[in-house]
């Protein structure tokens, strides 16, 4: 077993280690001695990490700790560490916890009173925000898009009005359903940044209003592959925004007999306004 006294500090530690998300070159050299100098790797997926450990040549032992099992083996890692060994988390990749397991290890960790040491390095969320070109000064990180429409919707109605960049994960096999959804909610005109393949071959940040940019991702397949993260230009407010009473009554007395993606729609054609912004109210408002 590995001496702990090659690592930076001789207290039983558990250090979050983020590794590469896509060029391995991207590792810190602290993250290569801590991988090498402790007793156990937890790791997402004891095969992925351990291509990565051979690449750096680094024999430590791993253990598997996913969002399968964690609640059930964080504890066995909690009392290897209050026996005196050290402990090193990683995910596939980036920084774990962000999305990623660990946070039931981190958590019993800090109540069992183990030290807990986080490196930093490799993130996608801060690597997209970074290159956006959108407002950085206030940004939330949303996580995984719910994989059905309506939650989907539930979480673009949301963060409608919401004034800051949001930050999303998306699947490659669903981003074209998820940005049909958001143009629903958000309509065409909001800014959004799809960032691709971050570090990789073939990295596309690309952004432009919602309306072009589902056109540019349709007519490239290569757009539709890959990890992604989508960011959303917080909401900016017209001089006046509200919607006369006329118009919002006659909604109201439409979506009795037709659906309201309908009924906007006949009442935008009457006051010759945008039927996204009747839609957006009228699921803020209607029953």
């Amino acid at each position: 077993m590995t001496d702990n006294k090659t690592l930076p500090t001789e207290v039983p530690t558990l250090y979050i280690v983020p590794t590469p998300i896509g060029n391995l070159g991207d590792i810190t050299q602290r993250a290569i001695e801590v991988l090498s100098t402790v007793d156990l790797i937890a790791a997402e997926d004891t095969r992925h990490t351990g291509k990565l450990l051979s690449h750096f040549c680094i024999q430590t032992k791993t253990f598997a700790l996913h969002d399968h099992n964690e609640q059930q083996k964080a504890q066995v890692l909690v009392d290897k560490l209050l026996a005196g060994h050290s402990i090193a988390l990683v995910s596939d990749a980036g920084t774990p916890l962000i999305s990623d397991p660990g946070y039931h290890l981190v958590n019993q960790c800090r109540q069992a009173g183990v030290k807990v040491v986080p490196l930093p390095g490799a993130c996608a969320v801060i690597t997209a925000l970074s290159a956006s070109g959108l407002p950085s000064d206030r940004f939330s990180f949303e996580g995984f898009l719910p994989a059905k429409s309506k939650g989907r919707k539930d979480k673009f109605l949301e963060i409608a009005k919401a004034e800051r960049t949001c930050v999303f994960y998306e699947s490659p096999h669903r981003i074209l359903d998820s940005l049909d959804d958001m143009l629903e909610i958000l309509g065409a005109e909001r800014e959004v940044v799809l960032a691709r393949e971050l570090t990789k071959t073939f990295e596309t940040i690309q952004g432009m209003p919602l309306g072009e940019l589902i056109e540019w991702v349709k007519s490239d397949p290569n757009q539709q592959r890959g990890e992604m993260a989508l960011l959303i230009h917080g909401y900016r407010a017209e001089a006046d925004d509200t919607l006369p009473e006329e118009v919002t009554r006659t909604l109201t007395i439409l979506t009795k007999e037709l659906p309201l993606k309908k009924a906007a729609a006949m009442t935008a054609e009457i006051y010759n306004l945008k039927k996204n912004a009747l839609y957006k109210w009228g699921l803020e408002n209607l029953d």
